[in-house]
C-alpha cells in the first residue's frame, strides 16, 4: 500500500507546490491544470503523444530499474540514448538493400548494442579500477552528446541538407510501422512494454535476476554465497544500457527519421524519475512512463494554451520529478531502516 500511495503524494505535493507559484505569477491553476488534462487526454491524438512521449521513458524506466536493483546508480542512460540513436542511425544510412522485416529489427539490434556497450564501459570501469558509476555515466553522457554533435556536424552531416545539424535520411525500409492512424503511434509502444515485462519476469523470475538483487541488498554477503558480483554488475549495466539504447534507436526509426544534435529532450535524465516513482518495478514502469509522458505533453499545451511561461512550465516537471526522487529515495532509506532495526531485533 505504501509503495501505490507514495508516488500518489509525491505528486500530489508537487502539484500543490506548483499552484502556489502559478498563483504567485498570476496565473490560474484550474486554467493550468484542465488545460494539461485536455492536451494529454483531450482526443485519441493527444493520447497517442503521450503514449509516444511515454515509450522512451518506459524503456529507459525498465532498463534502469534493474541497475538500481543490483544498488548500481546508472545516471548515463541519457548518453547510451545518444549511442543507441548513432547506432541506429548508421545502419539507416549505410544498409540499403534490405526488406523492411529484416532492416527494423537490424536497426534496433544495432542501436540496442551501441546502448549495451556505452553502458558496459561504466560498469567495466566499476568492477576493474572500483570507479564510481554515477561519476563515469554522467561523463560518459558528456562524452555521447559531444561526439553526437560532431558527427551530425562532421562526418555524417546530410549533404543535402546545407550546413543544418542532421544526417541524411534513414531508408524507408528502416521506418517503424504505425498501427493507430492517423496518429504518429508505432509499433516503439509495443516493444516498449514487452520490454518491460520481460525485465520484469528477468528480475524477479529467474535465478539471474535473483541474483542481480541479491548484489543489490548485500554485495559482501552474495559473494560468500558463491555470486559472481562483478559478473552481475556488468550484466545491470548491460541491461541498462541495452534499453536505453533501444530507446534511442526506436526514437531515430519511429519519429525522427535522422539525427540531430539534440535528439533527447532529457529522456535519459527523466528516465530516474520514472523507475523511482515505479519503486525499481519493471512493470510499474509502464505507469509512471504513461504519467510522465502526459505531463510532458500536457506541459507543452499549457505553455501554448493558457500561456504559461516555459520557465513555469519547465519548475512544474522539474517539481514533480524532485518530489518523486525524494519520496522514493526516503521511502528506500526507510525499508532498509527497518529492514536493519528488525535484524538487530
Amino acid at each position: 500500500m505504501i509503495a501505490i500511495l507514495s508516488p500518489i503524494a509525491a505528486i500530489a505535493l508537487a502539484l500543490a507546490i506548483s499552484a502556489i507559484l502559478l498563483l504567485a505569477s498570476g496565473y490560474s491553476p484550474a486554467r493550468a491544470y484542465s488545460v494539461m488534462w485536455n492536451g494529454a487526454f483531450g482526443d485519441l491524438r493527444t493520447f497517442s503523444e503521450v503514449l509516444i512521449k511515454a515509450t522512451p521513458l518506459i524503456l529507459i524506466g525498465s532498463g534502469l530499474a534493474v541497475a538500481f536493483r543490483c544498488s548500481i546508480w546508472n545516471i548515463g542512460a541519457e548518453g547510451q540514448f545518444y549511442a543507441g540513436a548513432v547506432g541506429a542511425t548508421l545502419m539507416g544510412i549505410l544498409v540499403t538493400s534490405l526488406p523492411p522485416a529484416l532492416m527494423v529489427p537490424l536497426v534496433l539490434l544495432v542501436g540496442m548494442a551501441f546502448g549495451t556497450l556505452w553502458g558496459m564501459l561504466a560498469g567495466y570501469l566499476r568492477v576493474r579500477f572500483n570507479a564510481s558509476e554515477i561519476v563515469t555515466t554522467i561523463m560518459l553522457n558528456y562524452i555521447a552528446i559531444v561526439g553526437t554533435s560532431y558527427l551530425v556536424t562532421g562526418p555524417m552531416i546530410d549533404p543535402a541538407g546545407g550546413k543544418y545539424p542532421q544526417t541524411a535520411r534513414i531508408v524507408e525500409a528502416a521506418v517503424l510501422p504505425r498501427f493507430l492512424p492517423p496518429t504518429r503511434l508505432h509499433i516503439g509502444f509495443i516493444i516498449a512494454l514487452l520490454m518491460a515485462f520481460l525485465l520484469y519476469l528477468v528480475i524477479f523470475k529467474t535465478s539471474i535476476g535473483y541474483a542481480i538483487r541479491a548484489v543489490g541488498i548485500n554485495p559482501e554477503a552474495a559473494r560468500y554465497a558463491g555470486i559472481h558480483v562483478e559478473r552481475n554488475i556488468l550484466l545491470a549495466m548491460a541491461i541498462s544500457g541495452g534499453t536505453a539504447g533501444l530507446a534511442g534507436a526506436i526514437e531515430i526509426a519511429g519519429i525522427s527519421f535522422r539525427l540531430y544534435q539534440q535528439i533527447s529532450p532529457g529522456y535519459g535524465f527523466e528516465g530516474i524519475a520514472v523507475a523511482l516513482l515505479a519503486n525499481n518495478h519493471p512493470l510499474g514502469v509502464i505507469a509512471s512512463g504513461i504519467l510522465f509522458g502526459a505531463l510532458r505533453s500536457g506541459a507543452e499545451v499549457m505553455q501554448i494554451s493558457a500561456k504559461v511561461p516555459s520557465v513555469l512550465v519547465f519548475v512544474i516537471q522539474g517539481l514533480v520529478i524532485l518530489c518523486v526522487v525524494a519520496f522514493g529515495l526516503y521511502r528506500t532509506h526507510s525499508y532498509r531502516a527497518l529492514r536493519a532495526e528488525k535484524e538487530r531485533g
